[in-house]
């Protein structure tokens, strides 16, 4: 399988050539800002103001990871309209073809086969004008990454004890597909993983899921600072309630992982 995989009201970035400038978030839109002022003159005004003026210049959040956060955002709600322009403005960044490809594979996983698939065709395009290939793009089977079997055999062990009599599939698959095959592939750092899917958890509301998966982004070099700027981006993508329940969940994690 070789899947090809910011802004608010349909905003977009017309797409460059990797010789180009970086793309700016403001940089190209599909509605012009008389357009949208003719409708909510405040939202125009917030736009440039609070998006681009302010949100996307946050330190503590380097753009590439911003933009991937978005990525993962939009995936999450199945949002496949601006998914091209942001992923333009990723590569931009610095983010490879071949990570974005396999963060469409990892959120196909954790957001949903459907919501994976609806991004397929807005990269696609952006794919093609750049001049990205299949040269360019994760092998369907690549050497995987080393495995720590002992950590991955508490972990199947404990999730069987449970849930094993409830749906025997789900922890066979989470085991074969998840830990000894999605989580090893090299393309996109174990890091970037626990970016998108920490992301896409909080987008989703799933923070149960949370702590498990926060936890491995952190021990994998993700920083409490990091973590709150994925927050405030989730806030303005996903909306301030989505955010607002994250926020106890992760307060939760730092304080036990400083209490270590």
């Amino acid at each position: 399988m070789k899947p090809l995989f910011p802004l608010i009201a349909g905003l977009t970035i017309m797409t460059t050539s990797t010789a180009q400038a970086q793309t700016s978030p403001e940089a190209g839109r599909k509605f012009s800002p008389d357009l949208v002022r003719s409708v909510s003159p405040a939202l125009e005004a917030h736009i440039e103001q609070r998006i681009h003026g302010d949100l996307w210049s946050r330190p503590g959040l380097a753009k590439r990871d911003r933009a991937l956060a978005t990525i993962a955002i939009l995936i999450a709600r199945n949002e496949p309209g601006p998914i091209g322009n942001y992923a333009n403005q990723a590569l931009d960044y610095g983010l490879k073809p071949s990570e974005l490809s396999e963060t469409i594979l990892q959120l196909a996983y954790y957001t949903g086969w459907g919501n994976a698939m609806a991004a397929v065709a807005p990269v696609a395009e952006v794919f093609k004008k750049r001049g990205i290939d299949a040269s360019q793009l994760p092998a369907v089977e690549p050497k995987l990454l080393p495995l720590d079997e002992a950590a991955e055999a508490a972990r199947a062990k404990r999730v069987g004890e449970q849930f094993d009599t409830i749906s025997p599939g789900v922890v066979q698959y989470t085991t074969d597909y998840l830990f000894r095959d999605l989580w090893l592939r090299p393309d996109l750092s174990p890091r970037d993983r626990g970016v998108i899917t920490v992301t896409a958890l909080m987008t989703t509301g799933q923070v149960e899921q949370l702590p498990t998966h926060l936890n491995k982004a952190m021990d994998n070099g993700l920083t409490e600072r990091e973590v709150g700027e994925i927050i405030t981006q989730v806030a303005f993508y996903a909306g301030w309630p989505r955010a607002f329940s994250a926020m106890p969940v992760v307060k939760k994690v730092f304080a036990e992982r400083a209490a270590k």
